[in-house]
């Protein structure tokens, strides 16, 4: 699964790299991004947008909001068929930005967090689903979710899933208003190359939401304890 991430970069910067347009929207630098805060979202409409959403999808024929918290990931192998899904598959889809997450390993009744990116440190996109959900008293709220798919060999010691990653080149695919091929789209959905990337475990600092700061990214030392030294 994917539950926390990160996108320690400039709103300019995130717009730039993804060719969308920010217009006024801008976000803190983010070291923990947790499910139900705000995230940063590109889809096209026309043009790209780079825009806030919630991050826990609430289905727009949901009667109850709190679904949302349970709907932060999903498997791209039953996109299709899952009613809180498959409708935003073929209509609403988005790229999520992040230069990071982080994920548990379980041993014993301790889990040890690690952080997990890109060898070259660069941005890249989640695959996400979006949607419009409107309450009877007339609140909107515009919120996403993070596809997963198999874990690649790097990440496949430590979880039994991963975010599906797009590539450059299947980020414009995923995007694509036009596109509504089911065979197309989930090709698009799979697990990002072992080879590009990178982990290294980090502080337990990053279990609370609370803390969101660069200290949740430091290595952790080799003095500290930790379940693999």
């Amino acid at each position: 699964m994917c539950g926390r991430f990160t996108l320690t970069r400039a709103t300019d910067e995130v717009a730039q790299r993804f060719g969308a347009d920010a217009g006024q929207f801008r976000l803190p630098l983010q070291y923990n991004i947790a499910p139900t805060q705000i995230v940063a979202a590109v889809r096209q409409n026309g043009t790209r947008m780079l825009e806030a959403f919630q991050w826990g999808l609430i289905p727009f024929w949901a009667r109850d909001p709190q679904i949302g918290s349970r709907l932060i990931n999903a498997r791209a192998e039953t996109l299709a068929e899952k009613p809180a899904f498959k409708h935003a598959l073929t209509r609403r889809r988005c790229l999520i930005p992040s230069d990071g997450f982080y994920e548990w390993k379980k041993e014993g009744r301790s889990r040890q967090p690690f952080y997990i990116r890109r060898r070259d440190g660069a941005l890249f996109a989640f695959a996400g689903l979006w949607e419009t959900w409107e309450s009877p008293e007339g609140e909107v709220r515009r919120t996403c979710v993070i596809i997963t798919v198999e874990p690649n060999a790097l990440l496949a010691g430590i979880h039994n899933r991963m975010p599906a990653i797009l590539t450059p080149e299947n980020e414009s695919v995923w995007l694509d208003p036009g596109e509504k091929s089911l065979a197309r789209l989930l090709s698009c959905l799979t697990p990002y190359p072992a080879e590009e990337m990178e982990y290294y475990p980090v502080s337990r600092l990053v279990n609370s939401p609370a803390n969101d700061s660069p200290e949740c990214l430091r290595p952790l030392d080799a003095d500290e304890p930790s379940l693999f030294r």
